[in-house]
């Protein structure tokens, strides 16, 4: 059970409610309803070669032995109700990588939407000051005009769809092998990005606020 402090209380419910019923509004194109979340991931390298199987039906043979590679920052956006999701990896996740995916997202995804309403979690990078420290205060400025910003609670990530992306991905994508630099990384996520978005999986929340109630 979450053991939530007393005077946090009200703002986790308060947050958490908001969130939820950016959740239940009904599909709309022109205002899309987007998630986004970052992980963290080690690069990694074998030390040797692995062996592949055989034609005698052994198996693959890796050593356990392994090279750190560095780390970067996985970005994840998905929109639950239109079952699209995108990832890439950046060594870092400043400020400016923050604004600039938010520039990407809405120009080259959304660029004819009115309105695109991102929840996130609190990370200190996730705000519109980070758009100002980044562009133009023209640029930054129409940008913020296009984002509707929700914030999950804190202790409350799971309550951000990208984060069962993220999730998704760490099973069925970054567990199957060593990935050593971050070019592989990205074409391992588009791979995988390509076959979620071809096979239509989505996110069917059913969490509500009448639940929470």
């Amino acid at each position: 059970m979450l053991c939530i402090p007393p005077k946090q209380n009200a703002k986790f419910v308060a947050r958490m409610k908001d969130v939820l019923a950016v959740y239940e509004r009904p599909y709309d194109a022109d205002c899309p309803v987007v998630c986004m979340d970052e992980k963290p991931y080690q690069l990694l390298d074998a030390r040797r070669e692995p062996i592949p199987m055989s034609e005698n039906n052994h198996i693959e043979r890796y050593d356990c032995e392994y090279e750190r590679k560095g780390t970067c920052s996985i970005f994840m956006f998905t929109e639950a109700l239109a079952g699209w999701r995108h990832t890439v990896a950046l060594p870092q996740r400043m400020r400016k990588d923050w604004a600039n995916q938010i520039q990407w997202l809405l120009d080259k995804q959304y660029p004819t939407e009115e309105k695109v309403v991102l929840a996130v979690d609190n990370l200190n990078t996730h705000a519109i000051s980070s758009l100002y420290e980044t562009f133009a205060p023209e640029e930054a400025f129409r940008l913020s005009q296009r984002l509707e910003i929700h914030f999950t609670p804190k202790h409350g990530s799971w309550l951000n769809i990208a984060e069962l992306e993220l999730s998704a991905l760490s099973i069925q994508c970054l567990g199957r092998r060593r990935i050593p630099t971050i070019a592989q990384l990205n074409e391992e996520l588009a791979a995988w990005g390509t076959n979620r978005i071809t096979a239509q999986k989505g996110v069917n929340w059913q969490f509500t606020n009448a639940d929470a109630r």
